[in-house]
């Protein structure tokens, strides 16, 4: 599907394929260091075979992943999100988005955000939660740009939940 930010610029969100392993990895290695550790709570300069894996080959159904690249140059890889249902309650699934740094502050995560908590609702998902640094204000707008409702719990890394609106 092809989504226009505010500033004009047309991006193609797709699901993710086993075959974005090396798009995917690549894009990895752009970010700063700060949104490494945003991602994954510390400093992370490659992904592993192993999670490269886990984060291109996705069931659709209990793990979504979603893509967004440049519609001028589909080898430009924009953003990753995702969510995992947990399986221990069905009804919530962790939520993690990422946007290559030249990107950020456009749209591109509320975007993808907002697509991912439709597929969640139609997968009967009701819930996001997410472990965010207490620091990323990014972050925890889009959560509330996704919830109706967020719970909070505060530490250094915050523990969000955010029921998906109806």
């Amino acid at each position: 599907m092809l989504v226009r930010l505010r500033d004009g610029t047309q991006l193609l969100v797709r699901h993710i394929h086993p075959a974005d392993k090396l798009i995917v990895g690549k894009a990895w290695t752009l970010l700063s260091e700060r949104s490494q550790r945003r991602r994954f709570l510390s400093p992370k300069p490659y992904l592993t075979p192993s999670e490269l894996r886990y984060l291109t080959e996705v069931d659709g159904v209990d793990h979504v992943a979603l893509i967004a690249l440049r519609a001028d140059n589909w080898d430009r890889l924009v953003a990753v999100g995702r969510f995992v249902r947990l399986p221990d309650d069905p009804e919530t699934a962790e939520v993690a988005i990422t946007v290559a740094d030249p990107m950020q502050g456009r749209g591109v995560g509320r975007q993808i955000g907002l697509l991912l908590a439709d597929e969640a609702r139609e997968r009967g998902i009701k819930r996001f939660s997410a472990s965010i640094l207490s620091d990323n204000e990014p972050a925890l707008r889009l959560m509330r740009t996704m919830s109706a409702r967020l719970e909070h719990r505060e530490a250094g890394v915050s523990d969000l939940v955010a029921d998906l609106a109806a």
